[in-house]
């Protein structure tokens, strides 16, 4: 009976003990939920998805910071574009004249010139200040320094001592001195210089050749600027080249020169009047040549004299083209290739071969024009020749001047 009670006892403790197990689960079934827990842990996982893609989202915040360099790619590439703009971009270009107006019709118009075909052909600013006084040459070039202009030509031997100060004070800008020698070199300057005794020489055997009464004469610009005293000096020279070398082409058989110079000052170049007052009182003296070579004060000598029938030579460019009054009797002009050397010294300014020193233009005479037919065969053939021996060297003017 006790045992029969014992395993009654067992049956209903083990009763108990299923039906607590089944309440429970099973402990080996625990563990697995409990590894189940993976899961959760891949739940994690999309945390760390959530942090993937917050990465993600910063790589394109990255790839935003890349955008951003390439738009400062840009920025460098506009960089080389400015360093190409810097190389060539519109350069601003100055000009100062000398003493005398824009349009002379001599040597500050052709000045002008050079800058205004620089304008159309390598398009370059360009200004210009006129000189009323000499007081204002460092004055005139201190404006366009003030505006920060990369190239200024300053025109004119006077305003030599002004424009070398300068260019010593502003050794990035560049300067074109027309007609201004340089002794010493600098690197930022250019004296644009010309053999004026040459073409001068050239205008007195055509004045020599073509005088009736054996007396020429020149009207000039103040003495003090070389280049004036070398065209009037030249001009003399020529003639007595001629009676001595081919006497047979002299038709008077004799040469008289006369040299009239205008004082200097502020008006040595700008007064017509006095030039043509001069050319009247030549020809009542008998000249039947006058040379004019003096910016303005040179035309009122070859409008002056023109109006009375006389022959006239012009200077520094084609005064045929720009003098009208004096075209008619206009036999040629004593030339110097001005605006032709005004831009090459810019041109080279611009791609980098400019020198500091002086650079030698070219001179010679103009076309004989509408006088081409009175001018005689074998005064032509001369002049051709002489020419070639000035640029070869084998005839020498003979002129001194400092």
């Amino acid at each position: 009976m006790l045992k029969f009670r014992r395993v009654s006892l067992l049956v209903v403790l083990s009763l108990v003990l299923v039906v607590l197990m089944a309440a429970c689960g099973d402990p080996t079934a625990t563990t697995a939920p409990a590894a189940t827990t993976a899961p959760a842990a891949t739940t994690a996982a999309p945390k760390a998805t959530t942090a993937a893609a917050t990465t993600t989202t910063a790589a394109p915040a990255a790839t935003t910071a890349a955008a951003t360099t390439t738009t400062a790619a840009p920025a460098a590439t506009t960089a080389p574009a400015a360093t190409t703009a810097a190389a060539g971009k519109k350069l601003k270009v100055g000009l100062v004249t000398d003493i005398g107006r824009i349009d002379d019709k001599s040597f500050n118009q052709a000045a002008y010139e050079g800058i205004v075909k620089a304008q159309k052909e390598l398009g370059v600013d360009i200004k210009y200040i006129e000189t009323t006084d000499t007081a204002d040459y460092a004055k005139n070039i201190k404006t366009f320094l003030d505006d920060k202009y990369d190239i200024i030509v300053t025109v004119g031997f006077l305003m030599g001592d002004a424009t070398i100060a300068a260019a010593k004070a502003n050794p990035t800008v560049k300067f074109i001195g027309v007609d201004q020698f340089q002794a010493d070199t600098i690197a930022n300057l250019t004296g644009t210089i010309f053999e004026e005794d040459k073409s001068g020489f050239l205008a007195g055997v055509l004045a020599a050749g073509m005088s009736k009464s054996g007396k020429i004469a020149a009207v000039l610009g103040t003495k003090s600027v070389p280049p004036v005293q070398r065209f009037g000096e030249g001009y003399k020279a020529g003639a007595d080249y001629l009676l001595k070398t081919t006497p047979a082409l002299v038709p008077a058989g004799s040469i008289a020169t006369t040299l009239t110079y205008h004082a200097d000052g502020n008006t040595a170049f700008n007064d017509p009047v006095w030039g043509s007052q001069q050319s009247q009182t030549l020809i009542q003296a008998g000249n039947d040549v006058i040379f004019g070579a003096g910016g303005n004060t040179g035309n009122g000598a070859l409008e002056g004299a023109a109006e009375k029938g006389v022959y006239v030579i012009g200077v520094d460019v084609d005064q045929y083209l720009t003098v009208p009054k004096a075209a008619p009797k206009m036999l040629s002009s004593a030339t110097k290739l001005l605006t032709q050397s005004v831009f090459d010294n810019v041109k080279a300014a611009m791609g980098g071969s400019f020198k500091g020193g002086n650079f030698v233009g070219g001179s010679g005479l103009a076309p004989f024009h509408d006088q081409a037919a009175n001018i005689p065969t074998a005064l032509k053939d001369a002049l051709t020749k002489i020419d070639a021996g000035l640029k070869d060297g084998s005839i020498k003017t003979g002129v001194k001047v400092g």
